[in-house]
């Protein structure tokens, strides 16, 4: 059986369409720029902010009411109902710890029929909390059980790739992905096949 790794942010839900439209759109309501442009991640230099305040109104975000109502991502969630029992799967996000025990309970509300295990990277953490992985190539190293990770960042895909784990990267304007969402569910569904 395998093992799947899953992103969140962006992966699993909209994050970032979900700020765009509600966080940044709200306080801009005269901004020319769209969720299409957002070409680059983090997105701050083409809005006009800072990354420190791009990063803080994110964060903002994902702990507000809006945050935890995000739907999940459609396309994923029908997949799950048909293969996710044809696989392990895992989730697994960098964020700062303040954002995590929210993301947690949305993760397990959504997929925790077939997600069991729920994993993150401390992002932008200050020295007092011990870091075990500095980043999410360590943690996978680390678990070692990792067959296909689902990621939005070509960073971390290559990454994976590096470690001998298949990556698939999930399209998102922000990225160079030569997968459409349907491809990449058409690779998966062969893979938990091939593997049950």
């Amino acid at each position: 059986m395998l093992t799947i790794v899953w992103d969140v942010d962006d992966v699993l839900n909209d994050l970032m369409h979900a700020w765009f439209k509600h966080s940044w759109l709200a306080d801009h309501p005269d901004g020319k720029i769209r969720y299409e442009d957002l070409t680059g991640n983090p997105p701050h230099h083409l809005l006009g902010m800072t990354r420190q305040q791009y990063l803080r109104s994110l964060d903002a975000f994902r702990n507000s009411a809006r945050g935890q109502a995000m739907l999940p991502n459609a396309a994923l969630l029908k997949w799950f109902h048909v293969y996710g029992h044809l696989a392990r799967h895992v989730a697994l996000t960098s964020r700062p710890l303040n954002t995590v025990p929210l993301l947690s309970q949305w993760v397990f509300r959504h997929f925790g029929v077939w997600i069991r295990t729920f994993a993150f990277v401390p992002a932008r953490a200050d020295k007092a909390i011990p870091f075990y992985d500095r980043d999410k190539r360590g943690y996978l190293k680390w678990l070692a059980k990792t067959d296909v990770l689902v990621d939005d960042s070509t960073e971390n895909i290559k990454d994976a790739r590096d470690l001998g784990i298949k990556g698939l990267l999930y399209p998102r304007t922000w990225n160079r992905s030569d997968l459409t969402v349907d491809q990449l569910l058409r690779i998966l569904t062969q893979e938990v096949k091939a593997k049950k």
